[in-house]
């Protein structure tokens, strides 16, 4: 059974929202506390309270910082804090690439090499604690999928260390880039942390997927503006399947500039990856060129290899991607012993009916190869001895 969490960010999000949203769904804040000290970060206190939001109870989680001058660091500095910190190493090494990813942003921004980037706002301590903090509070979900809905990055401007800003703030807007985004109410309200944290966790962005909701967190921000609630909502469940089926993805793109013969090894490469399926249909397209149209059927958690792999391999420059709800029937293989040797038959069964069944094809073609028989008897006999019940169950 998939855990999934789903990131309601129709208020925005901000690196103490998620802190708030996952205390609200349990997380003890002396465990994060704890696992916080192991930082060399000192003059600190994180504390969490009760608060409403447009009438909506909520969980407001503050870092508040005893010093009274702001420090700078470089990317180097803080890189060097995880390092030095007893923190587990997989927690380390994914802070440190949000904080890379998060210094990239900001260099493309002013035109620097990420190694020279001072981090200001986010270099602070409150925001060092947020960002490492929420790398702790989302591990503690045990998910096995995040999902986010559109996120809300308000309207307006903002004030920052270099001066006023239209919303979203520059690497904000970096961090965002590919993600859907829409501009609604007053102010900032996708900070740079809150944007870091959610675009390296979500996989997919849309409405809330068929789920069985367990718990619903909800994460105050600091402004009560009386109408929408200013809260990053978290809902977390097990992701609903269809009848014996779930949800698929599926990767499209279509090829008019490639060799033929990149294809044939491009298909083996897929299914290696992870892919379910995956198929090539001739188009014709633009210029009247004729064109391939790739489509590949995966899992949704195997997406980063699959398109990877699409964009490593092939010359396309996009992919498409949606999912779709799928049923399927129950499977099971059997083994029939036949003239040519055991047959393995694949059963295609609902509830107690059996729909289809059919011959492994590859055991029925090496049986013909070693027999000397065509492979179209060797299927019939094995079909045969299927229907007739001579088969052992393997």
């Amino acid at each position: 059974m998939t855990r999934l969490v789903y990131f309601d960010g129709a208020s925005g999000a901000s690196g103490d929202m998620i802190l708030g949203a996952v205390v609200d769904l349990g997380l003890p804040l002396d465990r994060l506390r704890e696992d916080l000290a192991s930082l060399p970060l000192s003059g600190y206190r994180l504390e969490a309270t009760r608060v409403s939001r447009s009438g909506l109870a909520a969980t407001k989680v503050d870092v508040l910082v005893d010093e009274e001058k702001p420090v700078h660091r470089h990317l180097g500095d803080i890189v060097r804090l995880l390092e030095q910190s007893d923190l587990p190493v997989e927690v380390k090494e994914e802070a440190e690439a949000l904080f890379v990813r998060l210094a990239e942003a900001e260099s493309a921004v002013h035109g620097i090499s990420p190694e020279r980037v001072h981090f200001h706002e986010v270099g602070a301590v409150d925001s060092i604690v947020d960002i490492v903090g929420g790398v702790l509070a989302l591990r503690w979900l045990e998910a096995d999928r995040f999902v986010s809905s559109p996120l809300n990055v308000g309207s307006g401007t903002v004030k920052m260390a270099h001066g006023t800003f239209p919303v979203p703030a520059p690497a904000t807007a970096r961090l965002v880039a590919g993600v859907p985004v829409y501009g609604e109410g007053e102010g900032e309200l996708l900070t740079p942390t809150g944007a870091l944290l959610v675009t390296a966790h979500a996989t997919d962005y849309g409405p809330l997927p068929p789920m069985q909701i367990e718990k619903v967190g909800h994460g105050a921000g600091s402004r009560d503006t009386g109408g929408r609630p200013n809260v990053l909502r978290l809902l977390v469940g097990a992701e609903a399947r269809g009848e014996g089926g779930g949800r698929v993805l599926v990767l499209e793109t279509e090829i008019d500039d490639a060799s033929p013969q990149l294809f044939g090894p491009l298909l083996d490469q897929l299914l290696g990856a992870g892919a379910m399926d995956a198929f090539f249909t001739p188009v014709q397209m633009k210029k009247g060129r004729p064109g391939v149209l790739v489509t590949v059927l995966a899992p949704p958690e195997r997406r980063g290899a699959v398109e990877e792999l699409l964009f490593r391999e092939t010359t396309t420059l996009g992919i498409r991607r949606q999912e779709w709800d799928r049923t399927v029937l129950e499977r099971e293989v059997s083994t029939v012993e036949t003239a040519y040797g055991p047959i393995r038959v694949k059963i295609g069964r609902r509830g107690g009916t059996v729909y289809n069944a059919w011959p492994e094809f590859d055991d029925c073609q090496r049986a013909a190869t070693e027999k000397g028989v065509p492979v179209k008897q060797v299927l019939a006999e094995a079909l045969s001895a299927w229907r007739s019940g001579g088969r052992k169950q393997r």
